[in-house]
């Protein structure tokens, strides 16, 4: 007989939720905090004859000013991923890059307004105190909310091919997003065996015990099939006790940020993701006005680069400058897309088409650079002022390739359901892929993406897309 279970009291044991919260608290306090110490240093210069009095702060600090904390909160946007937060090397790499942006962003605004129009003293104070402070906070949060304490135990329902699957994932990421029990499973002849060095703890008739024993205060139900009728049951009374219960696919979602296609019954699209997929026409509105008001802003770097970049391509390899080819966008429709031209004229003589890769040697001098800077893609804005593509979706591909890889990868055609992206949720996390398998983990971030997408995920993309043109991570 299953042992009675007291429904849980709230535990320090943080869900992903709490530690977002607690981040984004914390990145809000150190940021208003900045702003004062800022005030503060700017209103102590020799020239500021108001000193720090209400005065100065109605006459002398812009209302702008008082934003900067917002601003700099949607630079930290990306920090918000908590497996990115509980590392060291990526906050301070995350935390960087935002204060990096920060001040590209007011050089550019500075040198393009009119002399002592803005208040240097106090914005390169915030600049530089919400980078430290950002960092000690984020710092002292890893050194504690990291802890085993804090840390969620998690149980695995199912020690299958979707079990394994999970195991493997927590066991590759680092700090580990959660403490892993074990595994239960129904076959006997699974129960005691290890799967990478977690122990099948039992069978579902066990689930009760496991619980009380180990602490358990979440289970990650791993089964892909139909489940007996005492697995039901058992799973329902640990949900009653207070049991956090989460599928397999979600919880592969929530840590990588894809969609598991190889663990997902062949109907999937047509089942669910089909739904998923449409939004309402309000985002749809939305998304084409950012995209036709961000593609007349870069159409203007794109009028006053095509000089410079034109005659560099010509001088390093000739004619012609722009490349246009055939690409599928949404729902599978040909259109043309437009690029600078990078590679050489015989870059596919054989007539197969071919994906970019690492160094690759199809690329003439300057289009190397041009594609590590990503402005070789600056030209599709035209593309996005016509409709064709969006700031932000799946990256766009060739007809050949798209017909050569459905046939090997399960759901490739859905990332069609949407418009192709100049940058996408793919692109940022993934890069370039060539073979079939680095397309299936890219088509699981586009899978993600169409499923979860809105203007909050867009904005994170194109935040992360230019630190990445930042630090010349294109191919």
């Amino acid at each position: 007989m299953n042992p009675v279970i007291q429904p849980q009291r709230r535990s320090w044991k943080m869900r992903q939720s709490d530690r977002k919260l607690l981040l984004f608290i914390g990145d809000f306090l150190v940021a208003m905090l900045a702003l004062a110490a800022s005030i503060l240093i700017w209103s102590q210069s020799p020239e500021e004859w108001l000193n720090l009095s209400p005065a100065f702060l109605r006459e002398r600090v812009p209302v702008w000013f008082y934003l900067l904390p917002v601003i700099w909160l949607l630079l930290l946007v990306e920090m918000y991923d908590t497996q990115r937060a509980n590392n060291r090397q990526n906050t301070f790499k995350g935390i960087s890059i935002a204060a990096a942006i920060s001040a590209v962003l007011y050089l550019i605004v500075y040198f393009s307004s009119a002399p002592d129009s803005l208040p240097r003293r106090g914005v390169a104070g915030f600049i530089i105190g919400v980078y430290v402070l950002t960092l000690l906070w984020r710092f002292l949060y890893i050194s504690i909310f990291t802890q085993p304490q804090f840390m969620r135990r998690v149980l695995i329902v199912g020690a299958g091919k979707a079990g394994t699957t999970l195991v493997d994932v927590v066991k590759n990421l680092w700090p580990p997003p959660f403490y892993l029990v074990g595994l239960i499973d129904d076959d006997p002849q699974k129960i005691d065996l290890e799967i990478e060095g977690y122990r099948v703890m039992g069978a579902s008739r066990d689930l009760m015990q496991v619980i009380q024993d180990e602490g358990v205060t979440d289970l990650v139900c791993a089964i892909s099939g139909e489940m007996a009728p005492d697995t039901v049951n058992t799973l329902l009374q640990a949900e009653e006790a207070g049991i956090e219960i989460t599928t397999m696919p979600i919880m592969y979602e929530t840590l990588l940020g894809r969609v598991p296609i190889n663990l997902l019954q062949s109907d999937w699209v047509l089942r669910s993701f089909v739904d998923q997929a449409h939004l309402s026409g309000t985002f749809e509105i939305a998304k084409r006005l950012i995209d036709i008001v961000g593609a007349l802003v870069g159409l203007l770097f794109l009028v006053l680069l095509f000089p410079f970049i034109g005659v560099m391509i010509l001088l390093d390899s000739g004619g012609p400058v722009l490349y246009l080819q055939e690409r599928l966008g949404k729902n599978g429709r040909v259109y043309k897309i437009i690029k600078f031209r990078t590679m050489k004229l015989d870059a596919e003589k054989d007539g197969v088409a071919r994906p970019a890769t690492q160094n690759d040697q199809r690329a003439t001098r300057f289009g190397k650079l041009l594609r590590r800077s990503h402005l070789d893609e600056l030209p599709q804005i035209i593309n996005i002022l016509k409709g064709e593509m969006s700031w932000v979706g799946p990256r766009s591909e060739r007809p050949e390739i798209i017909q050569n890889l459905e046939k090997e990868i399960p759901f490739y055609r859905a990332r069609l359901f949407v418009k192709p992206g100049l940058t996408g949720w793919a692109q940022v996390n993934y890069g370039y892929a060539a073979g079939a398998e680095e397309n299936s983990v890219k088509l699981e971030y586009d899978l993600y993406y169409i499923k979860h997408r809105n203007l909050g995920l867009d904005i994170l993309i194109l935040l992360r897309t230019v630190g990445n043109v930042l630090g010349l991570k294109g191919r």
